[in-house]
């Protein structure tokens, strides 16, 4: 479920950690309301795979709610933990992302919260996305951030170009 966010939505981890159960998607919906930085609101599309992994990570999440007083605070957040704040930390999320990364035979470098998000951007401009939906999407302030993703994206940009402009 923490993959298929950080990657199927872009979110930051810092957005995965502090995930708000009132952020779920509606009944019948698959928009997911991220609250990132500056405090700024945005809302995160979700694909199936998105959505089966978080059903099925809500169908046993109450198993790691923990039994002290840190209990109700902790089941406010998506991804609890016995910690102080009840939520998940950034650094637990690296340390699970590199013990799946480990198990599967992925470089740990690979397969960080900020690499997922990466790729999640890369793709969607790879797919012929528009730039300035890709930057809604990632909740970036302004758009010279998320052209920071256009160089991986550069090939498929010239093709899209030669294609359909008409000097191209």
């Amino acid at each position: 479920c923490l993959i298929e966010l950080l990657y199927g939505a872009g979110l930051r981890a810092s957005e995965c950690c502090d995930l708000p159960l009132s952020s779920l998607p509606a009944p019948g919906t698959s928009v997911l309301i991220v609250r990132g930085k500056g405090d700024k609101e945005r809302i995160a599309p979700l694909g199936q795979p998105a959505l089966k992994a978080l059903k099925a990570w809500m169908a046993v999440r109450e198993q790691f709610l923990p039994k002290t007083a840190i209990r109700s605070t902790a089941q406010r957040f998506v991804f609890p933990s016995r910690g102080g704040g009840g939520r998940l930390t950034r650094r637990r999320l690296g340390q699970i992302l590199e013990d799946l990364a480990m198990k599967a035979g992925i470089a740990m470098e690979r397969v960080t919260p900020h690499a997922l998000r990466h790729a999640f951007a890369t793709h969607l401009l790879s797919g012929g996305a528009d730039l300035r939906a890709v930057q809604l999407l990632l909740g970036h302030a302004d758009i010279s951030t998320t052209q920071i993703y256009t160089h991986v994206a550069r090939e498929r940009l010239k093709q899209l170009h030669a294609k359909h402009h008409p000097r191209g």
